[in-house]
């Protein structure tokens, strides 16, 4: 079901011998048409470990705050967010956040993300996605900083957003902000192999959609005038009566990072597969990528004879000669490696390679391997200058993306 969060190795071995929830059905690993390359090729890279003296437990979202270069945040799925200090030489961390006391991390869920207020710590609101039990539901939080930005303060949550969820996978959880200040979020399908409640093209509930809200605009948040159901009521725990006007896109099986390119401003998504096929979507809003009707630019529900129309394709896919489980990435914007910039990178969890193609592909194009790791890729990071950073589940460490000497 593909984003695993137990052992390493057990993820491994169920997400290669499994197929990511196979059982769901699929036409299996079909090898589509060939794709054209890249028209100029990326620089070599590599990754260095960064921040030696530190590691984090399952270590899920890194992040530095709007204009703060000199801490880092970590989320850790059991419910805390650690601070430290932005220097190579740091060996220890605070404590930000705890909630792990009303935290559920079973499977795949957990503190899955969070996004700091364009404003902070002016504004002292930092947005939390995790999953709560008994029943499991994602929720999305607002908490607040009463000491300037050093510390939240965990018992006044404002709940935004609650999400029942069907399944303990699945849950997406990422937080961003974009253009204009609106907070994007996204959920999974709900869980289980194949989608067994067809939620990916059912636009009456959050499941499966990238969400865009306006958390300033309206209590507990306003509906932005470009959502493609902006008329309609808004949403009652996650299930309306109508196309959720909260929705900005649909069609996906659990976004796993996305991200908004510091330059264009386009939304970047990692959508993990069922059990062929990776993909990266480039969001508009509007936009349906296809699950479970189709998976990556293939057909799924049915596995041969699908309808396609309205169906936005991949910028780009891979199949399990690749890897198992696609962790989305950035658009490079940095200054150290000039002649990466442009281009977007992203992982896969079970193989470590790290990819990337041309933030300005057209159609689908194949990606180019920029280095085959050994990491278990579970989030990448911009800090404020635009250089990437690949976070390292187990055990927990923190890698650097810089140039190959």
């Amino acid at each position: 079901m593909c984003r695993y969060f137990g052992p390493v190795l057990a993820c491994a071995v169920a997400l290669l011998a499994a197929a990511c929830g196979g059982s769901g059905g699929g036409d299996g690993p079909v090898v589509g048409p060939p794709m054209p390359p890249p028209v100029d090729a990326p620089p070599a890279i590599t990754t260095t470990a960064v921040f030696t003296g530190l590691s984090f437990s399952q270590p899920t979202t890194l992040r530095q705050a709007p204009g703060d270069r000199s801490r880092w945040f970590v989320a850790e799925k059991s419910g805390v967010i650690r601070v430290f200090a932005n220097d190579p030489n740091a060996t220890s961390a605070s404590v930000f956040l705890d909630i792990s006391g009303r935290v559920s991390a079973s499977g795949e869920g957990g503190l899955l993300g969070f996004a700091f207020h364009p404003d902070f710590p002016l504004t002292p609101e930092v947005f939390v996605s995790y999953t709560r039990g008994n029943p499991f539901t994602s929720y999305v939080s607002r908490f607040y900083s009463t000491d300037n930005g050093l510390t939240l303060e965990p018992a006044v949550e404002d709940v935004i957003l609650t999400l029942p969820q069907p399944a303990s996978n699945h849950n997406g959880g990422n937080l961003a902000f974009g253009p204009g200040g609106l907070l994007y979020v996204g959920f999974g399908d709900g869980g289980g192999g194949g989608d067994p409640n067809e939620n990916g093209q059912d636009t009456s509930n959050l499941h499966g959609t990238i969400v865009r809200i306006d958390i300033d605009g309206g209590t507990p948040y306003a509906i932005p005038a470009g959502n493609p159901f902006a008329g309609n009521a808004a949403c009652t725990q996650g299930v309306g009566a109508a196309a959720c006007p909260e929705i900005f896109a649909w069609g996906f099986r659990n976004p796993w990072r996305f991200s908004l390119d510091a330059g264009s401003g386009a939304l970047w998504v990692g959508d993990v597969g069922q059990n062929a096929w990776e993909e990266i979507d480039r969001v508009e809003a509007g936009g349906n990528y296809g699950w479970n009707d189709r998976e990556g630019a293939h057909c799924f529900d049915p596995p041969s004879g699908c309808a396609t129309a309205g169906l936005i394709d991949p910028v780009t896919e891979y199949g399990r000669e690749v890897g198992a489980s696609v962790t989305g990435g950035y658009v490079y914007r940095g200054t150290a490696i000039p002649d990466l910039v442009g281009w977007y990178l992203f992982g896969d969890f079970v193989s470590g390679r790290i990819l990337a193609i041309p933030a300005d592909s057209s159609g689908l194009v194949a990606a180019e391997e920029m280095l085959a790791s050994a990491l278990s890729i579970v989030t990448f990071a911009a800090d404020n200058d635009g250089e990437l950073y690949v976070v390292d589940f187990v055990p927990g460490k923190i890698h650097r993306v810089d140039a190959a000497p």
